[in-house]
């Protein structure tokens, strides 16, 4: 989260192409999806590779709340945790989600399997996003929650989850389904949840499925379209690695991309559970090299970025990241299919087409997305919203074109701390 005063962080061009190895801290996605599943486990869990940033340390510290003992190892990057077996051993907790969407949306559902008042708030951002779609989808199951300003704070009179078959809409956000599929092992009967509408962010919810697996949950499924999740089921404590952040390594990729540099990220691999991982896909259109091993993701930038026009719905994080780049493309870029990103950390379609105005671009904005056409960029200082992604997207910028400050710079701690260090890596390494 960045300080009131904090000043502005001026990032300054390579000299030269990098060709560099940048380690990526363990993703943020996973690490607070595997904490919520072995809270709910019974037994000891291992996490490790874990990511260490305000979002998950607040998923740590609300279930701490929740009676979960959690024991976090900063220099190993790992964390114990003792389940809970699916029964909250306290009756009624506040918890502060601050602007943790994950922890809101997630802790919501897993509190409806207790006994008591919970109430979730959060930031004053967290107050302006909805939640109203998970509420009802609860409430279908047996669940009493109430959102009166359909955000958060969400007030939840928990006496167990009954089951049965709920409907939750799916264009606004994954972490809806996401975090009914998570509580859903524990309910007292089957649980039915069916998609209405398009399902934003559908790679996430591939990786809540993939998680729960490995925890020993199945789900039956219809495509993304009906799930169904059979009561009785419970997840098994073990051991579990984090993979690195694919959304993180994007910006490391997208950076060998606007200097044509070389950049690889050890550990994460094309077969990732992660949609941002994909990103590279998008890279390759716009004319990077992508190398794919069993060990390795890497990408090489070319002479020149060939503009593009992509539906990002899959990688809607990656917004930022495409748009930082378009202004080095060889004609207008356009991205598509990213509506619901106006409800996350900022308004991030409005936030992204404002300062890519000030940088000098033309720029079009619509519902879905944006047109960016590629004119000089002029030196600036970024506005941030206080949101990580806008920091840490536009600070590409200024790996080309000297003159870009990043205003608020401590924001980036809400996912990927010592972003900036890392992003020096390349300077290192050029």
């Amino acid at each position: 989260m960045s300080l009131p005063d904090e000043p502005a962080r001026e990032i300054r061009p390579l000299r030269r192409p990098p060709d560099a190895r940048v380690p990526i801290p363990g993703a943020k996605s996973l690490t607070n999806r595997a904490l919520v599943v072995a809270a709910l486990a019974a037994g000891r869990t291992r996490l490790s590779n874990v990511l260490l940033s305000d979002d998950t340390l607040v998923m740590v510290e609300a279930l701490r709340r929740l009676g979960v003992g959690v024991e976090v190892d900063r220099a190993a990057q790992a964390m114990c945790i003792d389940g809970c077996g699916g029964e909250l051993s306290v009756r009624g907790a506040v918890l502060d989600a601050r602007g943790a969407g994950t922890v809101a949306r997630f802790l919501t559902a897993v509190v409806a399997l207790g006994s008591g008042r919970f109430v979730i708030d959060g930031s004053l951002r967290m107050r302006q996003r909805p939640i109203q779609d998970l509420v009802d989808a609860l409430n279908a199951l047996g669940a009493h929650a109430r959102a009166p300003s359909g955000c958060p704070p969400v007030v939840v009179e928990a006496c167990g989850l009954r089951g049965g078959r709920a409907v939750v809409r799916g264009e606004v956000s994954s972490q809806f389904l996401s975090g009914l599929l998570l509580a859903a092992p524990y309910a007292q009967t089957d649980v039915e949840l069916v998609v209405d509408g398009a399902l934003v962010g559908a790679p996430y919810v591939e990786m809540t499925l993939a998680v729960m697996a490995a925890f020993g949950v199945a789900v039956e499924r219809d495509d993304l379209r009906r799930f169904r999740v059979l009561a009785g089921q419970r997840y098994r404590a073990r051991d579990y690695v984090v993979e690195p952040d694919a959304s993180s390594a994007a910006y490391f990729f997208a950076a060998a991309a606007v200097t044509g540099g070389r950049v690889e990220v050890p550990g994460l691999t094309a077969g990732s559970v992660q949609g941002d991982a994909r990103f590279v896909d998008v890279l390759e259109q716009m004319g990077c090299r992508a190398t794919r091993s069993a060990g390795a993701l890497a990408v090489e930038g070319p002479a020149v970025l060939r503009a593009v026009d992509v539906d990002l719905a899959a990688m809607s994080d990656q917004t930022m990241t495409l748009a930082a780049l378009a202004p080095f493309a060889d004609g207008a870029t356009r991205i598509r299919g990213v509506a619901h990103i106006r409800h996350q950390e900022s308004d991030r379609l409005a936030a992204t087409a404002a300062e890519l105005r000030r940088l000098g671009q033309d720029v079009e904005e619509f519902a879905d997305g944006l047109r960016v056409s590629p004119q000089p960029v002029r030196p600036v200082t970024v506005a941030t919203y206080d949101d990580h992604r806008m920091a840490m997207a536009f600070a590409l910028v200024g790996l080309r074109v000297p003159g870009i400050r990043i205003a608020g710079p401590g924001c980036v701690s809400k996912t990927f701390p010592d972003f900036f260090d890392r992003l020096e890596l390349l300077r290192a390494a050029g």
